[in-house]
């Protein structure tokens, strides 16, 4: 009997929730339709020669997102040109590149975004010992080495050399870079070699401090810097690299690009977000030539600057992703689309559900009073003791009905004054009977 009980307010419980329930699931799923992808699991960063520092930078970044579940794959090329097409192109893989500043103009559509540049990588030109040059145009008739192809280096030594009329008609430009034009410098293979990269390259400690050949300051830098924004002019200081030796031996005026983190306008903005505080954690504490702080940066950029890498430096990271692990805080922020649903539907309906569950519950109980009410007021003017008798079968049969509803026990004690306002009735209508009988 309890069992029975306890199923009936069951399937009250359903009829009443039950369909605020369904139409809120079905809510949820239309709410679903407008949730974010989740971040993909496998992304590819372009990086360079696997001497390189992009190469290294890109190794450490796969660290940092290895710990948050995202696999970073290092795709070794031949530098920023190539890293430019490979991410053009959706069908090569790569997701995410590293960018010398000054190749935006090789990009060939607008969906490459930047996330904020991350380092200097200083120009640093070579020369013989032999020669005192001031100015690029003082190179025309030499062999000078600009970078591999598909590398920065090489662009931004054209641009540099282009503009004091120096080209391979006038002079003999060679497509060597790195290891090996520095070899080709020290051997005497070369007049004067440019390189675009970190100070802790080996290659370039090397010619540092070698004799047989000399960094060149760079006549006319703040010109070139107002020419191309993304340029940065510094000056580097007597001695700085070795104080016994006195290298260099005397100021030197340089300009650096900055090294750009570029990537695809529809790059997962969670990933933008982890790939920024990423940075933040490898750049952030500089050195070199970059003040603490300083990196990743907003400025000397030659891409747009993406959205999502807009909010990230003018609020810091998502709130969630503060506090809670990668994952999580990427599916909450997903799923804030379905408060919608939640804030629509569920508060209405739960405000709502209680009184009508209310109501339910009571009307099970309340609709028998109009049938205790109707014998009630018919039974005061009869005096026929047969109708007496046919009133009180029809409470017989009231209270055996009524005995079998089954409510709550919050209710409990409205169904039972019931039963006992059947009861009154009941002795009320037998002393009336009895009455009729005696009289």
């Amino acid at each position: 009997m309890v069992t029975k009980k306890r199923k009936s307010e069951s399937t009250d419980r359903v009829k009443i929730f039950g369909p605020s329930i369904l139409l809120t699931i079905v809510g949820f799923i239309f709410a679903y339709q407008f949730v974010d992808p989740a971040p993909p699991k496998r992304v590819v960063i372009g990086t360079g020669s696997r001497q390189g520092a992009y190469y290294a930078y890109g190794k450490a970044y796969s660290e940092i997102l290895a710990g948050n579940g995202i696999t970073l794959e290092v795709r070794s090329t031949a530098g920023s040109a190539e890293n430019i097409k490979l991410i053009e192109s959706k069908s090569n893989g790569v997701d995410i590149a590293f960018v010398q500043g000054g190749m935006a103009p090789m990009a060939k559509t607008k969906k490459l975004v930047s996330l904020g540049s991350l380092y200097f990588e200083p120009l640093w030109i070579f020369q013989q010992t032999d020669f005192a040059f001031r100015h690029l145009s003082d190179l025309k008739g030499l062999r000078v080495a600009v970078g591999v192809e598909g590398s920065g280096t090489k662009i931004l030594a054209m641009q540099l050399l282009g503009l004091n009329g120096i080209t391979p008609k006038n002079t003999q430009i060679l497509s060597d870079g790195g290891q090996q034009a520095s070899d080709r410098l020290l051997n005497g293979e070369l007049d004067v070699a440019f390189f675009v990269t970190t100070y802790r390259s080996a290659h370039l400690k090397k010619l540092l401090m070698s004799r047989s050949v000399k960094l060149m300051s760079l006549e006319r830098a703040e010109a070139y810097a107002l020419r191309y924004h993304y340029l940065y002019v510094f000056k580097l200081p007597e001695g700085v690299f070795d104080f016994d030796a006195n290298i260099p031996s005397h100021d030197l005026t340089l300009v650096a690009p900055a090294t750009q983190l570029v990537v695809r306008s529809d790059l997962h903005p969670a990933l933008t977000n982890l790939l920024l505080q990423a940075a933040e954690k490898i750049h952030g504490a500089g050195g070199g030539f970059e003040k603490e702080g300083e990196f990743p940066s907003r400025k000397y950029l030659d891409f747009e600057l993406s959205e999502e890498a807009k909010r990230f430096y003018k609020s810091g990271s998502p709130f969630l992703q503060r506090y809670l692990p990668f994952w999580v805080a990427n599916f909450l922020e997903r799923m804030k689309v379905m408060l919608l649903p939640l804030m629509v539907l569920l508060f209405p309906l739960f405000k709502l559900m209680p009184p009508i569950y209310r109501w339910r519950i009571r009307s099970k109980i309340y609709r028998w009073y109009s049938k205790l009410a109707t014998i009630d007021f018919e039974a005061q003017k009869k005096t026929d003791t047969a109708q007496f008798d046919e009133y009180l079968s029809e409470l017989e049969g009231l209270e055996e009905t009524v005995s079998q509803i089954s409510v709550p026990l919050a209710f409990a004690e409205e169904l039972y004054h019931l039963r006992l306002h059947i009861d009154m009735l009941r002795n009320r209508l037998q002393q009336k009977r009895q009455r009729e009988i005696r009289e």
